[in-house]
């Protein structure tokens, strides 16, 4: 793509170029301006929703940990509950309330068995969801395991400026929604969740 673009420019010449100069600059400013707000630096929380693991048996956690602890952000809490709404519902506006949480990324509870309530809970809060999340994260995982992944309900949202992401228990699928779709993205758009104007 890049090198149809540079043959568009030979091709059409300096006249081209000037030509289309204002809407460039434009077009590049706006996109700066938008990544202007992007965070360096995330303090994250992380939430297992799970009736049978626990803090010293959690493997989906240990990962999310180990993989936002390794790209230069920052732990700021943890906690596990119970695959119980009411709980999971307190946990994330407890952690949301944290000053130095700016994202909160939960592992368990997103199937669709009986127990699975963690998208149930938490999306009631969401101010502004981010389909595109669950989107991604179902188009890469399909990859991996096909026409099931149909039954994740990965989903997130903006929670009073928080980001909140919902991943699914599997230490596969935590490492798939946290290395290619939060990572790339968190700093934008924890930037933009609290760009005030």
């Amino acid at each position: 793509m890049d090198d149809s673009h540079e043959r568009g420019e030979d091709e059409h010449g300096d006249h081209d170029h000037h030509a289309h100069g204002d809407h460039d600059h434009h077009a590049h400013g706006d996109h700066h301006d938008h990544h202007a707000h992007d965070t360096d630096t995330v303090g994250v929380a992380v939430l297992t929703v799970s009736s049978s693991r626990t803090a010293d048996d959690d493997p989906s956690g240990d990962r999310i940990v180990d993989a936002f602890d390794a790209a230069g952000h920052e732990t700021v809490a943890r906690e596990l509950v119970d695959d119980d709404r009411e709980q999971v519902r307190e946990a994330v506006d407890r952690l949301v309330a944290r000053e130095a949480v700016d994202a909160v990324v939960t592992t368990g509870g997103t199937g669709v068995t009986p127990d699975d309530v963690t998208p149930d809970a938490i999306e009631p809060r969401f101010e502004k969801p981010l389909p595109g999340f669950g989107e991604l994260f179902r188009r890469l995982s399909y990859e991996e395991v096909g026409a099931r992944t149909v039954g994740s309900r990965a989903t997130a949202g903006i929670v009073d400026d928080t980001l909140v992401c919902c991943l699914p228990g599997s230490t596969n699928a935590v490492t798939l929604g946290v290395e290619s779709v939060l990572l790339p993205a968190i700093g934008h758009l924890t930037g933009l969740a609290t760009r005030h104007e």
